[in-house]
């Protein structure tokens, strides 16, 4: 006997707001597997917005309801049986933050967790990456977003500490982010991974799975820190523009990019990797996880 069940994840970060639209296919005897129906990501940029003004935007808030109703619309025609929102690091620090997900709910009638960095770590943490990742191994998982990076140590299969920073490519872009943070993280990566005797990184998030394609390894190869350092100073050899017309990159994606890829690297560096893998999950697969495994608090309609 097969079932299949339909759950949806908002994921509403500092860069981009997305919905991911997942079929959970149940079958006696064996264990369910999660399937990508539908990926939708507007590329909204909350935290320009709230990492220089402190609040968002008459067009951003706009922007985010227009977003919300045609997200709830998609959700129906896909008929799903249920969904989780989460916002992470932009709505958290928005002065207007919680009236603008109150606002949403009385427009759309989605309820939207505005999360802490720990949980946002521990969901995506929560993600099943037995299916990347050899038990044997110790790995530092990077998940690199707009406002936060969250990092989490994994040794034999399993999430040994997780912290959330500060440090994220939007603040990267505006340059409001103090030296002090880029020492902790230093510190925080250090102290967690000089424990074990080889580590490797795991990154996630939009612009390390563009590299990773652009690249063209197979599914499960890494990329080396000499390949991404050396991708990283080509990109900074070109302009914004020639980004978008010679690399052929989003005008979204142009930019932070280059942020980005400094926080992957920088994690190599600290952590003593020479490889980085690259699975294609992040915080909305971990919301359709942790949805199915009641794992999360509150908030599933």
């Amino acid at each position: 006997m097969l079932t299949i069940k339909k759950y949806a994840a908002i994921d509403i970060g500092s860069n981009a707001v997305r919905l991911l639209i997942a079929n959970i296919i149940e079958e006696k005897g064996k264990p369910p597997r999660f399937k990508k129906s539908s990926l939708v990501r507007v590329p909204i940029r909350l935290g320009a917005d709230v990492f220089l003004k402190d609040k968002i935007s008459k067009e951003n808030t706009q922007r985010m309801l227009d977003t919300m109703l045609a997200f709830k619309l998609l959700m129906q025609s896909h008929k799903v049986d249920k969904y989780k929102a989460c916002a992470t690091s932009a709505m958290r620090e928005a002065s207007n933050g919680k009236k603008l997900a109150k606002l949403i709910f009385e427009k759309t009638q989605i309820i939207i967790d505005i999360i802490e960095g720990e949980e946002e770590a521990a969901i995506i943490a929560a993600t099943d990456l037995h299916a990347f990742i050899d038990n044997n191994k110790t790995y530092l998982y990077v998940d690199v977003g707009g406002g936060s990076t969250e990092f989490t140590v994994i040794h034999n299969g399993n999430s040994i500490t997780s912290k959330s920073f500060k440090i994220g490519t939007v603040r990267l872009l505006n340059d409001i982010v103090k030296n002090e943070t880029w020492q902790e993280l230093e510190s925080w990566i250090k102290i967690h991974t000089s424990l074990y005797d080889k580590i490797e990184v795991i990154g996630s998030g939009g612009n390390i799975n563009k590299i990773f394609k652009i690249s063209g390894k197979a599914l499960g190869k890494p990329l080396t820190y000499f390949y991404l350092t050396s991708y990283y100073n080509m990109l900074q050899s070109y302009s914004y523009e020639e980004r978008i017309s010679e690399l052929d990159l989003n005008q979204d994606r142009a930019d932070v990019i280059i942020p980005a890829t400094r926080i992957y690297l920088s994690a190599m560096k600290w952590s003593g990797a020479k490889d980085i893998y690259v699975p294609k999950i992040g915080l909305a697969d971990g919301i359709i996880k942790s949805i199915y495994y009641d794992t999360v608090s509150s908030n599933i309609q």
